[in-house]
């Protein structure tokens, strides 16, 4: 079998940042898959379950209610390796393309401060593993070392 694309992106000198990760057609549309690496791959400790989770719940409800996006939003999720997020947007972007939206999103979730959206029983089917405390604080980590300050080498893949 052949390696798929996301196993040929060289995760040594990977960086935190925002990479277009692929580019899908669907009929007419363009799916644009974001990689939103939020921690150094094989480098720093990995994000866990709990932060992730909150993240995910925070910043899905966010973008699924965001005025411009939330029509365009086909999913954001977490990476299996807990290194960062993926976001499918339908349109056909580059990485720099979303940088205010995700700057939007990370401080909403870096001040979010409440009851967690869809973190009851009824809603959740892992409703208890939830921490809102890390995931503010890596919300405002990613702002304050990718976000706020991005690179071009943060904007896209590193190549041979």
């Amino acid at each position: 079998m052949e390696k798929i694309a996301s196993f040929t992106v060289d995760h040594i000198r990977m960086v935190p940042g925002v990479y277009v990760s692929r580019k899908d057609h669907v009929g007419q549309e363009v799916i644009t898959t974001f990689d939103l690496r939020m921690t150094s791959p094989n480098d720093e400790p990995v994000m866990n379950t709990a932060e992730i989770h909150t993240i995910e719940h925070l910043g899905a409800t966010f973008l699924r209610n965001h005025p411009t996006y939330k029509d365009k939003t086909i999913y954001f999720g977490p990476m299996g390796c807990r290194t960062g997020f993926y976001l499918l947007l339908a349109g056909d972007y580059a990485s720099k393309d979303i940088v205010p939206l995700m700057i939007e999103m990370y401080e909403y979730i870096r001040n979010y401060d409440g009851e967690i959206p869809g973190a009851t029983p009824r809603d959740c089917g892992n409703y208890l593993d939830q921490n809102l405390n890390m995931a503010n604080y890596l919300a405002n980590r990613y702002l304050n070392n990718v976000l706020y300050h991005i690179t071009e080498e943060q904007l896209n893949y590193p190549v041979d």
